[in-house]
C-alpha cells in the first residue's frame, strides 16, 4: 500500500493552466518534480462526463484542482465524477481545490420558493467522497458552515496588498480603498488595513436585480486614487458605474482589484471602455482570449499560494499563516 509520502495532484478541464502552475510551484518548493496524475476527463457524444485515471492512486493523498466556473454545471460534474473515480480506486484522502466556488451567490433565500444552491452543492461534494475543500474568497464566509468537513478559505487580499504596494511604490499616500457595496465592507477594510489606507463605500440601491437605481459615495474621495475591491466581477455593469460615480465625486484615478473575473457577456467591452485605469483579477478562473488581450485588465497568479496551501494541508501545518505578509511575501518575490 502506498504511503502519504507525497501529495498527488489531478485536474479537470476547468483551469488546466492553473493546475499546471500549481504543480510547477510545488516542484520548486519540494525540490523534486511534481506533476499531474495522468488521467482523461472527456465527454461521451451525449455530453456525459467520463473519467479514467491511468495511475495507481491507492492510499494516496489526492488533490483535485477544479474551479466550478463557466460552464458551471459541466465543471461541477467533472469534480464530482473525478472524486468518485478516486474514491473507488482507494485513495486515502481526497481534497477538492476549488479556486472559484460556483453557486456561492445563492447562499440564502432572498425570496419565497427559491433554493439555497450553495448548500446543495456542498452536500453533493460531501456525497462524492471529498473530505476537505480548499477555496479562495468565498462570496460569503458563512458558506464554510454549509460543509460538514474542513474548509480552508484563502484570501486574495494579501496578494492584492503586495501588488498594490509594488505598483504604487513611493506614491501610496493618496490611495483609498473602496467597497462597492455595504456587504463588502469587511473585505475592503481588510485590504485597507494591510496597505494603511482610508476606506470609503459606494452605496447602491437596486429597484430590481440587474438594475441600479442610485449610487452614492460615503466618504470623501476628492484627489484620491481609488481602488475598488470585490470578490466577483460578472457583467461589470456595477463596477463600471461605481468607477464613474467615484470620478464624478473628485477621484483622480480608479483601479479595481477583483478576485474572480467571471467577466461574462459584455463585461470585457465595458471594462475597456470604462473610466477605470486598470482591472486586476486573479487566475482562479481561466481567462478567455478577450480577457487576456484587454489593455486595462491584468491577471495575478494564485498558483504560489495554492501550492503552499496544498503542502501545508498535506504536512499538517498552518494554512492561515498564508494570510500574513511576512509569509506570503517571500513566496511572491520576483513574481509581482
Amino acid at each position: 500500500m502506498a504511503s502519504l509520502d507525497e501529495p498527488k495532484l489531478i485536474s479537470g478541464n476547468a483551469n488546466m493552466p492553473l493546475a499546471k502552475g500549481i504543480a510547477r510551484r510545488m516542484s520548486m518548493y519540494r525540490g523534486m518534480n511534481v506533476g499531474l496524475v495522468d488521467a482523461r476527463v472527456e465527454r461521451f457524444n451525449d455530453q456525459e462526463v467520463f473519467v479514467e485515471v491511468y495511475e495507481n492512486v491507492r492510499g494516496e493523498d489526492m488533490f483535485i484542482i477544479q474551479p466550478t466556473s463557466n460552464p458551471a454545471n459541466d465543471n461541477l460534474m467533472e469534480l464530482l465524477i473525478m472524486s468518485d473515480a478516486l474514491r473507488r480506486s482507494s485513495a486515502a484522502r481526497i481534497t477538492a481545490v476549488i479556486p472559484y466556488f460556483g453557486y456561492a451567490r445563492q447562499d440564502r433565500r432572498t425570496k419565497a420558493r427559491t433554493p439555497i444552491t450553495a448548500k446543495l452543492v456542498a452536500n453533493m461534494i460531501a456525497e462524492a467522497g471529498i473530505e476537505r475543500v480548499l477555496t479562495m474568497d468565498l462570496h460569503a464566509a458563512q458558506i464554510q458552515g454549509f460543509f460538514d468537513m474542513p474548509v480552508d478559505n484563502l484570501y486574495a487580499s494579501p496578494i492584492f496588498a503586495l501588488d498594490i504596494l509594488e505598483q504604487f511604490k513611493g506614491n501610496s499616500s493618496d490611495l483609498m480603498i473602496i467597497s462597492p457595496d455595504v456587504g463588502g465592507v469587511a473585505r475592503a477594510r481588510e485590504l485597507a488595513k494591510r496597505i494603511n489606507a482610508p476606506l470609503a463605500i459606494v452605496d447602491k440601491r437596486r429597484e430590481k436585480p440587474g438594475e441600479i437605481a442610485e449610487m452614492t459615495v460615503i466618504g470623501d474621495v476628492t484627489g484620491k486614487k481609488c481602488i475598488i475591491v470585490d470578490d466577483i466581477c460578472d457583467t461589470a455593469g456595477t463596477l463600471c458605474k461605481a468607477a464613474e460615480v467615484l470620478m464624478e465625486h473628485g477621484a483622480i484615478e480608479v483601479h479595481s482589484y477583483i478576485t474572480h473575473g467571471v467577466l461574462s457577456g459584455p463585461a470585457v467591452e465595458r471594462v475597456t471602455k470604462s473610466v477605470m485605469k486598470s482591472l486586476v483579477i486573479t487566475d482562479s478562473i481561466q481567462a478567455t482570449e478577450f480577457v487576456s488581450n484587454a489593455d486595462n485588465i491584468r491577471i495575478l497568479p494564485t498558483a504560489p499560494m495554492f501550492a503552499q496551501a496544498i503542502l501545508n494541508i498535506w504536512n499538517g501545518t498552518s494554512v492561515s499563516s498564508l494570510f500574513e505578509t511576512d509569509t506570503l511575501g517571500p513566496i511572491y518575490e520576483g513574481i509581482l
